[in-house]
Order: structure tokens, then sequence, then C-alpha cells
């Protein structure tokens, strides 16, 4: 056995139920919540929440959710869309009236529907039993009685302390208080606990019902005086973003009223007696689909796990199904994505012949059904450089994280949860004033350029990277896994998937192999860059890059433990036990149960 396939940590095993997150006090939140008597549902809702509070530069409650879930009552796997729209005025006139090429990836002018608040909600209005006092109340006292800081929380607020001090006066109340937040310092958010306790008040007052405070404090949300404060700052203030210039936003009073979160099926693809489903294509998520596709003809045990082979192999059917994503995937009540033709063996198994052995650097999307795909222009613009004058790559010791947390929860009752909170980062967009949270700007993942799978257009879902998995072995459902990482998410969980599926390993140890993230397709944050070529490996996987830059790929070395946060809970077949495991980079993602 090599040496780093001996886990850290020990797989959690038990009977009762299981939670894993990107932090520790969010999981212990979820578990108490199961201890309360509160399924599957609530204890994710109620690690949502915490989230929110102990990693703001990580997601806030004007971000976005995606959910994948089973539940058992129902015997039916669901997706709960948290992906606001766009606002009605966003157009591809409005930001070239702007002088903008690129949607900003900072300020107001990004912002969106803040969908997380209301997918939670819908999450435990229809398939929890908790009220929404029972579920805020752990991130209230965190707000108000304060948490340690993550050294990544402090990280973020200096790097953009002189912005919060000159021209976001409203963030540096927030975040400044006290200075820049030193790794392990008491921080509190006393706004957003009066937020919360402000909404609770009115969701109470005229129900005892349940689900009637459920609506109410959604009311109050979208409807109420959260949506009033969003509305009026965003229509009266102009703020500085990545453009060097100062913008109102877009997002007005009506957006917010009419929205609601979508409850839909899941995309689903077969595999090697594993059936694995994922959001639809207004998320990346069906591009794990793709790459599994690819893959069915390979006989991954023979090359060996993280050998030179196993690893180019992925990275080239990486290319493929992300090339693919940028041509063909956008909000599907608002183009007609391909879906089955991308999904489809005869495809994949055109699309597999692609793969040489020597690294491509060029980006090359399919034709499914013969359609010609269309790429952005400046995406094209960015694979015209030979080779030779494309950016030379060197060794780093520097940690990969991704903007976005994880929870994944399974209870005794055989409800999974798998969610995937993100935006709204405090570091991006100003503090929303007498709120104490920040907007997101997902529309910067949308091209001001007509004709394309995700052109900017009012009312419409970005295609967004987030991407929770939920899988079912021989028709069961028994596993619930994701990541952070923007990008690379459905690059970190099949590494982890095809470790545990089709090489026998356990969670533990599957999240803990040597990982790897290419760069080679463009990013979806501003500026949209690509790197072609470029592919990031942890420094354990030592012994494969002599081969792989031998094959023509640009190897960086990073840290050997510092790609990927993979969360994964689940129930074992064959025991019948649930298991979960959490993973050890960056010192701050735990898995609990018994």
């Amino acid at each position: 056995m090599l040496a780093w396939m001996q886990p850290t940590r020990p797989e959690l095993r038990g009977t009762f139920g299981m939670v894993s997150s990107t932090h520790w006090l969010a999981s212990a939140a979820g578990m108490a919540m199961l201890e309360r008597g509160g399924n599957a549902f609530d204890a994710a809702v109620t690690a949502g929440f915490v989230l929110q509070v102990v990693e703001p530069h990580l997601n806030g409650p004007g971000g976005d959710l995606p959910v994948i879930a089973y539940d058992a009552r129902q015997q039916r796997v669901f997706v709960v869309s948290g992906q606001g729209p766009t606002p009605a005025a966003a157009s591809i006139d409005r930001f070239r009236e702007l002088g903008l090429d690129l949607v900003p990836g900072t300020g107001l002018l990004a912002a969106c529907v803040p969908g997380a608040f209301g997918a939670w909600m819908q999450l435990l209005a229809e398939h929890g039993t908790m009220r929404p006092r029972d579920v805020l109340e752990p991130a209230i006292g965190y707000a108000e009685g304060g948490f340690p800081a993550l050294p990544g929380i402090g990280q973020a607020v200096a790097r953009v302390e002189r912005l919060f001090r000159e021209e976001w006066p409203w963030s540096a109340e927030v975040w400044l208080a006290g200075g820049v937040p030193a790794p392990g310092a008491r921080l509190r958010n006393p706004l957003l606990a009066a937020t919360w306790r402000r909404l609770l008040a009115e969701a109470e007052a005229p129900t005892e019902d349940r689900d009637g405070q459920v609506e109410a404090a959604r009311a109050a949300f979208y409807e109420g005086f959260v949506a009033e404060a969003v509305a009026g700052f965003v229509a009266t203030t102009e703020v500085m973003d990545v453009s060097g210039r100062r913008h109102r936003g877009l997002l007005a009073g009506d957006d917010l009223h009419r929205w609601r979160p979508t409850v839909e099926p899941p995309v689903t693809l077969d595999h090697h007696g594993w059936t694995v489903c994922k959001t639809g294509p207004w998320g990346q998520g069906p591009v794990f689909l793709q790459q599994l596709a690819l893959l069915d003809g390979v006989d991954l045990a023979a090359m060996g796990l993280a050998s030179e082979a196993y690893v180019h192999t992925l990275v080239e059917c990486a290319k493929l199904a992300f090339a693919d994503r940028e041509a063909w995937y956008g909000d599907p009540a608002a183009v007609e994505v391909p879906l089955g033709g991308l999904l489809d063996p005869g495809y994949a198994a055109g699309r597999r012949a692609l793969v040489g052995e020597a690294a491509s650097l060029d980006l090359r999307p399919g034709s499914p059904a013969g359609r010609p795909p269309r790429l952005p222009a400046a995406v094209l613009a960015g694979y015209g450089a030979p080779a030779a004058a494309r950016a030379t790559v060197a060794e780093t010791g520097e940690p990969m994280m991704g903007d976005t947390c994880h929870v994944d929860v399974v209870d005794r009752h055989g409800n999974l949860v798998s969610a995937t909170p993100s935006g709204g980062w405090l570091q991006s967009s100003p503090a929303i004033p007498g709120l104490g949270f920040c907007l997101g700007t997902r529309a910067q993942m949308l091209w001001p350029e007509e004709g394309l799978a995700s052109s900017m257009a009012g009312g419409i879902r970005p295609r967004t990277t987030l991407s929770p998995s939920l899988a079912l072995r021989d028709g069961e459902p028994c596993l619930a896994f994701g990541t952070p990482g923007a990008d690379a998410q459905d690059q970190w969980t099949l590494q982890f998937f095809l470790a545990h599926a089709r090489l026998g390993l356990g969670l533990q140890a599957a999240i803990e192999v040597p990982t790897v993230t290419s760069h080679h397709f463009p990013s979806s944050f501003w500026p949209r860059q690509a790197e072609p070529g470029r592919l990031v490996v942890e420094e354990r996987l030592a012994p494969a890059v002599a081969g792989l830059r031998a094959r023509g790929h640009l190897v960086e070395v990073a840290g050997p433990w510092s790609l990927g946060r993979t969360c994964a809970a689940g129930r074992d077949l064959d025991t019948g036990l649930l298991a979960a495991a959490a993973n050890p980079r960056g010192h701050q993602a735990y898995a609990v149960g018994r």
C-alpha cells in the first residue's frame, strides 16, 4: 500500500445519523439538530445557516444554493434550485451602455436574486419537521456570541481593507469593527443576528403554525424588510467594483418579490452499477456525468490509482467535458441545451477517441446530434497563442481553496442531503446597511454577447459552478458528497468518486487520494481567463510529474494537502451502517455522527 493511501482520519460509522461539512461548528450544529429529533433536512438547514456565519468569506445569506436530496418517505431524489435569476433589467445592451465587455466580478452589477434563504426554507417546509426558530437559533448564537475566525476570513478582509475603508464603509462596519480579524479571534456579526431575530419575530407574530411561520419568514425576506433594504441600497448607491468605476446595481424589489425556488428532477447517469444524480445544466453538474460517460470504457484499475496514465486520462476527459460545458450549458428555461445528446453513449465514445497520449492544448467542444458548438469570442481568443507563448508555470506551495461551502447529511430514516451553499462573499460586494450581509455576484458567469448558451439576459439563472452530488448503488440511495472549489468542484469530486466507486477505497481514503486540478478551460469567474494545458498537482503525486510533463502538461506542483475540500455521508449497503468522512485539507472540515 502506498503511504498516502493510509487515511489520516477514521471513517465514521454508526446507526443514528451523520453530518459532514466544511466547518466543524456547522457539522456539530447539524448533529445537534439530529439529536433533538430533527431529520436530515432539518440538520442540513441548521448547518447551512451556521455556515453563513462562520464562513462569511465563502458564503452568506445573499448567496445561492443548489440542493440534491433523497426523501425516504417519498422515495424520490429531487433538486432544489436556489440559484436566483438575474434582474429583469439585466441585458447585453445595458452592459454595453456601461462600456463593459465582461460582467464585473465585484460590486452590485453582478447581483442576482439571493436564492439561499428561499431554498433552505423550501427544504424545511416540504421535508423538514422543525420551525424557523429551531434552525436559525444556532446561527444567531454564533453571530451574537462570537465564533473563532478562520485564517481565511482575515486573509480575505486584509486583501480588501483599503476598499472597505475608502469605498465600502458598510462592510468596514461589519468586518473591520475590531481591525482585520486575527486567526482564532472571536468574531461577531450583531447586525446579522438582529436581522434574523427581526425575521423570526415577523414569522411568529401572525401564526403558531409551523408551515405558516416558514412562509412568513420567506415573505419577510423576499417581500418585507430585507427586500426593502436590499432594493433601496441597490437603487440609490453607486459602489466601486473591479472595473475601476462606480456602478449602481440592477436588482429591484420586484425581482425578489416574484422569485421562488424550483424543485426539479435530477439529471442522472448509470455507471458501473451506480446511478449518479446532478443538477440540470443551469449548473455545471452534468459535466461530472459527461466525464463518467467518457471513462465508462476505460480500465482505470489497470492503470493504477494516481499513476501518470490515470491522471493523464482523467485530465484529458475533463478537458473535453468542460469544453462542452462552455459551449452548451445554460438555463434550460431560456435556451435549448442538448443534454440527451451530450450524455449519449455513442457521443461519449466518439469523444473518447480524441484522448491521445499527449496533452491537448486546444478547447474542443463537440457537436451533439450534429449541432455546431458556439464559444464566446473572448474564449476563442484565449486559445489563439502558440504553445511557446503560453504562461510558464512554477513550483508553488500555495493552497488552492474555493469560495464555497458544503454539507452532507444522512439520518437513520434513510434521508440524504447534499448541499453546496456559496456566494454573498464578504470580499465581493458591499454589506447591505443594517442587515450584516452582502449580495452575490453570480451574474459574472454570463457573457454580454449574443447567441451563446450563457448569454446575459434578464430573469435567467447564470450557469453556476455549484455542484452537489447524490448517488445510488444498485438502485439504492446511499451517498451524498460534494466540495467547494469553483470550476474544480466536478474535478475533485470525480476523483473522489472514482477512487471509491471504481477502485474500492473507503470514503475517507478516497477523499485523501492526492488530487489534481486542470485550469485548461475558461474560468467561470471574472476575468474569465483560461490557462491552456496548466495542471496543478499535489506534491504527493511527485512520481507522476515527470511523465505528465513529458506528455505536454504544464505541471505546477502545489502543497501536499492543498487541493479539494470534499465531504461525504451515506449508507453502507453491505452492513446497513451509516458512514461519513471529511477532508483534512484546510484544517476545518469535520464529520460527526453516531
